[in-house]
């Protein structure tokens, strides 16, 4: 299954930014490409520390995380982004014949074990949590949107960032100590962030295009 058919695929690096900037910047990506007017794309970047509660959550049980909080669309309940984690948000115009949200987040899932395999660590799947795991570690966090098969929202990769933030609340309704990072799992020692934005966003556009 192929899922992006668009002659261009763009990408958009935005660098470190604040996450209602992003938020706004995507909704109208959207709505453009909804429109014919845009061609799919990718969103990637790195957010000032905030919280996010997808459809599985309520923002009113996250007053005390001392966050700012955002109520979004994706699924999931709550989780952390912050420095040191990617946020990768692929906006895909999904056409008849790929409208299968369930093989659209196993080919995300693939994209991130690829990403870091390319740092020599071994990423899985767990079948009763959407994500990437190592070594039984929650190290990527996978929660999407769908506005008229239009894709939004998407992954967020824990590079180096600061456990600690999950310890506030329980990331996706599970245990704070189920995070993990790649740096941790690589003995501390953190992979440069540029190159894991430009493999994580190679592989995510190679598993989009792919015909399986």
């Amino acid at each position: 299954m192929r899922f992006s058919r668009s002659a261009e695929f763009e990408v958009h690096d935005l660098g470190r930014t604040d996450y209602g900037t992003v938020d706004k910047y995507m909704m109208e990506q959207v709505e453009a490409i909804v429109g014919g007017d845009a061609p799919d794309q990718l969103l990637i970047a790195e957010f000032e520390p905030v919280l996010t509660v997808g459809r599985g959550g309520q923002a009113s049980l996250y007053g005390a995380v001392g966050l700012p909080v955002f109520e979004i669309a994706r699924g999931g309940k709550a989780t952390f982004h912050g420095p040191g984690q990617l946020v990768a948000y692929p906006l895909i115009r999904l056409e008849e014949d790929a409208r299968d949200l369930h093989a659209y987040l196993h080919a995300l899932e693939e994209a991130i074990i690829r990403c870091v395999g390319d740092f020599d660590l071994e990423g899985g799947r767990d079948e009763r949590n959407t994500g990437c795991w190592i070594n039984h570690k929650k190290v990527a966090s996978i929660g999407v949107a769908v506005r008229r098969w239009t894709t939004y929202h998407g992954v967020a990769l824990n590079v180096d960032t600061d456990l600690s933030w999950f310890r506030r609340f329980d990331p996706c309704g599970l245990e704070p100590d189920l995070m993990t990072t790649m740096a941790q799992q690589s003995g501390g020692v953190a992979p440069d962030l540029s190159l894991v934005r430009g493999s994580l966003a190679r592989h995510i556009e190679e598993v989009l295009r792919e015909q399986n």
